[in-house]
């Protein structure tokens, strides 16, 4: 006689935010860094950049493109991604029985510096490591992130403020976990300068304008051949690649906000060719940019 198996801690999760997570989009919740994420069916490949974040599946499954290099994670499995990444993603496995349930926890460089200082966590090496990869979760962090979805049935107030010690309680499990070296490697770099997230604000800032690698390279006092390196090894992309697909986006946000036509979003993003930015954007987006946009608009 098979008998029933005793619920798991992701099994309280799955119960607990499928409460909470009741529409077909993401869910801000009391705690102000966790929010919630539900989809009863795969969804197409959208683009956008990750921004610092511990994404947690419940249940279902994704997949996510950072380049040439794919990543599919899965039930109890997460994504953290430590700097600011171009990416692209998509559920692959979703039902109306089974939904699609992820937990978005996002993450602070500086918070994580600190846990790494007051930890006394120490580095084995000086070299960059890819800005996200998959962790698997023990039973340690699931115990830490279900107190966390616990607090979802608590007062607001209450939660907030509970929360907080729970979050830097899940830092410090990654941070000891077999995963920790990939999530605090590039965090105590950048303390130290010579990590990529100044690089990557530097670019941020100036997306619109006429750049020269050399510039980057000398504002970040880094040789070329180092930027270069060491932006790939943690971006899986280039400096100007990475510019490029910044421009592509914010032109996007701009046409999907309605502010502006295509020729007007090229020369807003630091194009002097509305042609060379229609092709661009299409080979990132797959398709023109008003029929991409059109889409958009009319996706369910």
């Amino acid at each position: 006689m098979k008998r029933d198996l005793a619920p798991t801690r992701l099994d309280h999760m799955i119960d607990i935010v499928q409460q909470h997570a009741l529409d077909e989009q993401r869910v801000a919740t009391a705690i102000p860094f966790l929010s919630l994420l539900r989809s009863s069916h795969p969804t197409p490949v959208t683009k956008g950049v990750l921004k610092p974040s511990c994404c947690v599946i419940l249940q279902g499954h994704k997949r996510v493109h950072l380049s040439d290099e794919v990543l599919d994670y899965g039930p109890g499995e997460y994504l953290v991604v430590s700097v600011d990444m171009p990416a692209s993603g998509h559920i692959i496995s979703a039902t109306a029985d089974k939904p699609y349930l992820l937990l978005n926890i996002e993450l602070d460089p500086q918070e994580i510096a600190a846990i790494v200082l007051e930890a006394k966590i120490t580095i084995d090496s000086e070299q960059p490591v890819r800005g996200a990869f998959i962790g698997q979760t023990d039973d340690a962090l699931q115990e830490s992130l279900y107190q966390l979805v616990r607090l979802l049935h608590a007062p607001p107030a209450e939660a907030a403020f509970l929360a907080v010690g729970l979050k830097r309680e899940i830092i410090y499990r990654m941070l000891n976990g077999p995963y920790g070296r990939q999530l605090y490697q590039n965090v105590v770099l950048d303390q130290q300068d010579r990590g990529i997230s100044k690089a990557i604000a530097w670019l941020k800032a100036r997306y619109d304008q006429p750049i020269k690698v050399e510039e980057l390279a000398q504002a970040t006092n880094m040789s070329v051949s180092s930027l270069h390196h060491r932006f790939k090894a943690v971006t899986n992309i280039g400096p100007m690649q990475y510019q490029k697909q910044l421009r592509l986006q914010q032109a996007r946000s701009l046409l999907l906000n309605g502010e502006v036509d295509a020729t007007t979003a090229a020369y807003k993003v630091g194009y002097e060719s509305a042609s060379q930015f229609s092709r661009e954007y299409r080979r990132l987006f797959g398709a023109p940019p008003m029929q991409d946009i059109k889409k958009l608009r009319t996706a369910p």
